[in-house]
């Protein structure tokens, strides 16, 4: 079993930055990928950004690129998720994920991951 912690999050003016950060700890392994999903109310989580542990790999949601940045401590087993410019459209709750063997095609698909945070709310008010 592997737990998450998230940390950071809340309510922010539209253009403001936040950072959210997930720790990992349990059953973690040297080949963990983790991931930052979102959901809106009403709707299905969506994928935000990912990176992967082994050469720190990062992958972006479109709506994200460029303004939202993944970072990783591989000591402390845990991912960051710096977001700039934030936008009143960016209200979500935040959700961390973690998978020890995840393959590339699954990178973006949030049924792939097998552990999940608790969730952390975002609030862009414009």
């Amino acid at each position: 079993q592997v737990q998450l912690t998230e940390s950071g999050g809340g309510l922010v003016p539209a253009g403001g930055s936040l950072r959210l950060s997930c720790a990992a700890s349990g059953q973690t392994s040297n080949s963990y990928t983790m991931g930052w999903f979102r959901q809106f109310p009403g709707r299905q989580r969506e994928f935000v950004a990912a990176i992967r542990r082994r050469g720190g790999h990062t992958y972006y949601a479109d709506s994200v690129q460029g303004r939202f940045f993944i970072s990783r401590d591989n000591a402390k087993i845990a991912t960051y998720l710096q977001m700039n410019s934030l936008k009143p459209e960016d209200t979500a709750v935040y959700y961390c994920a973690y998978d020890n063997a995840l393959i590339l095609s699954s990178i973006r698909v949030g049924e792939d991951y097998d552990y999940w945070g608790q969730g952390i709310q975002v609030t862009v008010s414009s």
